[in-house]
């Protein structure tokens, strides 16, 4: 899987972007505040139509324009794609594959698959379950299309019933709509454990051996998948599911009405991982737990490569700098194969991957 080339109309701080990249490695080096960390955005938001760093897509456009576009060649499944996307502050982004006008997001689905690695990322066991459930929904959205529509529309029944559940004393007609959104949300719900399920036992699998390579085999890392309470086997079928997050609805309805919050749902589910028997979140220093952190990256890295049969496209955004020599050793000896890019310094050496292509980033322009 390859990105070829990348093109940029006033997208963040780009007003005009051209480059044809190396299949292998390729360093975007600069000063910071210049635009690297931009272009690797630019990249993985045609992987999954969505930004790691902006809630909304108006923040990546240009301020003082309405329109920004973003435009890769990609080599992928044997094949030359075109993936375009155009961004609007005032209308809805549209997302095209080789001419043809995509209706949703998740039909880039296993077009173009990335990893992204950010200093953020480093702190991935030590936050809160946000940051965890965010980067399982990016993993999956790439592999299954059925998932991101799935989380799109949880997202619009959850923001819906969050209003009800607001407004309902003042306006008590709202109520009469609570079970219908109830029903929908346990629907989608259902789907969203099922594949968030399936897709941490895929981690299991890889996560601890990267992780005991990782300290040299001196600690022993588990995950496990944390959901809603009723739901006794999160790997079952749907329906079974769908069947124990109703109950828990039923269960939960009043204190729904008296907290006026939404307190059922996947919208809560946690990502455990456990060092040596022990919370890594709560005991784990900071190099064990930036350890579990890269471990998880590079165990959905080579899911990806087992799915598709393709090495992702792998962005490593600054992360680098932020590591101890050791760590660097591992993630550039472990990453060997597909292409990469990295930003970093001007300054910055990086031994261990050699050949590929330079690009010298200086205030939104290609030098």
């Amino acid at each position: 899987m390859i990105v070829r080339g990348l093109e940029l109309d006033f997208f963040r701080n780009y007003v005009h972007l051209e480059a044809e990249f190396d299949p292998g490695v390729n360093l975007i080096y600069g000063e910071n505040a210049q635009g690297k960390t931009n272009l690797l955005e630019a990249v993985a938001y045609l992987s999954t139509a969505r930004s790691h760093r902006a809630r909304f897509d108006r923040e990546m456009i240009l301020l003082g324009v309405d329109d920004a576009f973003v435009k890769a060649d990609v080599f992928s499944r044997q094949r030359d794609f075109t993936l375009e996307a155009r961004l609007s502050r005032g209308k809805s982004r549209q997302l095209w594959s080789n001419g043809v006008r995509l209706k949703s997001a998740g039909e880039l689905s296993g077009i173009l698959t990335t990893v992204l690695f950010c200093p953020e990322d480093l702190y991935l066991i030590r936050e809160g379950g946000q940051t965890r459930r965010r980067f399982l929904d990016s993993a999956i959205c790439q592999l299954r299309p059925k998932y991101a529509q799935a989380l799109a529309e949880y997202g619009r029944l959850y923001e819906h019933k969050t209003r009800i559940l607001r407004d309902w004393p003042e306006n008590p007609s709202l109520l009469a709509t609570l079970d219908d959104f109830n029903l929908r949300m346990a629907q989608t719900g259902a789907l969203i454990i099922h594949y968030r399920a399936h897709f941490v036992k895929r981690l299991m699998e890889h996560t601890p051996t990267i992780h005991a390579d990782f300290s040299g085999g001196r600690e022993e890392l588990s995950l496990a998948y944390e959901t809603v309470s009723t739901v006794t086997d999160p790997l079952g079928g749907t329906k079974q599911i769908l069947t124990q997050l109703l109950s828990h609805q039923e269960s939960h309805r009043q204190a729904e009405l008296d907290s006026r919050q939404c307190l059922c749902g996947p919208h809560k589910d946690d990502l455990i991982v456990n060092l040596n028997g022990m919370s890594a979140k709560m005991y784990g220093s900071q190099g064990q737990t930036r350890t579990a952190a890269l471990s998880l990256k590079l165990a959905q890295r080579e899911i990806m490569q087992e799915e598709t049969g393709e090495w992702p496209v792998l962005l490593l955004d600054d992360v680098l700098s932020e590591l101890d020599v050791k760590r660097q050793a591992f993630v550039l000896n472990r990453i060997q194969g597909g292409q990469v890019f990295i930003t970093c310094c001007e300054e910055d050496k990086l031994d261990g991957l050699e050949g590929g292509k330079a690009f010298h980033i200086k205030d939104g322009k290609l030098i």
